[in-house]
């Protein structure tokens, strides 16, 4: 009877062992392979609806450009710094994710409040230096341009970073299309006057009334080729800025931009040489608004492998967005409408709509 009763123990004693190991070893074990897939699954898509907002609502880009530092130039104000998030999860991102590991990028947005027309580039204005070392603004003018503005586009898309176009309004009138895809990417989009005129010249020097036409003029036909909104950003031709010019776009609170570093691309017929322009310049300055022209042919040839160097080199690109959009003036409206004689409702639908090719 003892014997048995020893037997019985022995074997309570090893069902209660057992039963505690089961229970450790199921405490211990991972999440589900399925749990964890959900878990990414459900953060993946938290993040695509965030960045599905291209282009960026020019308004409101800065605010929801998180975990960048809002910096409004202009007027002294400073927006505070981004929200925080938890250590153990990946903050948001305005920018659509990036599929290139070697690309430039884009460091950070500021937004410009343009209200009085305040001046940017340390060529002309000194006030706002608005860039820390290393930083890069790029800016284009004289286009959009067949051929050139879409190297350019695809240059800065393959590196998913932007850039400020300052477009001729008889050029964004020839080619809406290009407009209309600068917009589309995310670029900002400013004006460069209706023809590209000296204001510092006769007879706008002499007659202010034309030199409003030119430049009104300018502002209407960029927002009508893009046919939404764009930048209150102006940049005079030539970089010739007359004082009364100047103080008229203070009174329509559109900030006026020279630049910190003229590539004279212009005058350059090799992308390799607008590319040593750009880079030297750099070197010398340490950072700036970099004034390039997506009109020349070299410039649109030199944009890949400049991108490239300025990420070698370190250099981070800042991208501007005005606070508020531009508003046109009726009367300007007109005149551009005007200068189309053959705009006739006949033409409205799409090209695409029209004619498709159907053998080749």
């Amino acid at each position: 009877m003892r014997i048995v009763v020893v037997v019985f123990a022995a074997f309570l004693t090893l069902g209660i062992v057992a039963f505690g190991l089961a229970v450790a070893q199921k405490a211990s074990d991972p999440v589900p392979l399925t749990a964890a897939a959900a878990g990414v699954s459900s953060l993946q898509n938290t993040k695509s609806a965030k960045n599905d907002k291209a282009p960026l609502d020019l308004g409101k880009a800065v605010k929801t450009a998180a975990p960048f530092t809002s910096t409004a130039v202009a007027q002294n104000n400073t927006t505070a710094v981004a929200p925080t998030f938890p250590a153990h999860a990946p903050a948001p991102t305005p920018f659509a994710a990036c599929n290139n590991p070697d690309a430039l990028g884009l460091l950070r947005v500021i937004e410009i409040d343009t209200a009085g027309g305040p001046a940017f580039g340390t060529e002309h204005f000194k006030q706002y230096d608005f860039l820390r070392d290393k930083e890069v603004v790029l800016t284009f003018d004289d286009g959009p341009w067949p051929g050139n503005t879409p190297m350019v586009l695809k240059a800065l898309q393959d590196n998913c970073t932007k850039a400020t176009f300052f477009e001729i309004g008889e050029h964004a009138t020839w080619r809406p299309d290009l407009a209309k895809q600068l917009a589309a990417a995310g670029m900002t989009i400013g004006s460069h006057t209706w023809s590209h005129k000296d204001l510092a010249k006769n007879p706008y020097a002499k007659d202010a009334e034309q030199a409003k036409q030119e430049i009104e003029m300018g502002v209407s036909a960029v927002h009508m080729a893009v046919g939404g909104p764009t930048a209150p950003f102006f940049r005079f031709p030539d970089l010739q800025q007359p004082r009364d010019a100047m103080a008229y776009l203070g009174t329509r609170n559109i900030a006026i931009f020279s630049t910190d570093i003229d590539t004279f691309d212009f005058k350059m017929r090799r992308p390799e040489d607008v590319v040593k322009s750009a880079m030297t310049k750099l070197a010398k300055n340490g950072k700036g608004i970099l004034l390039m022209h997506d009109f020349q042919h070299a410039t649109a040839e030199a944009m890949p492998e400049l991108l490239h160097q300025l990420k070698a080199g370190g250099y981070k690109i800042v991208h501007m967005v005005p606070k508020e959009p531009v508003t046109t003036l009726a009367e300007y409206d007109d005149m551009v409408r005007a200068r189309d004689k053959y705009s006739i409702s006949n033409n409205a639908r799409s090209e695409s709509s029209i004619i498709k090719t159907i053998s080749e």
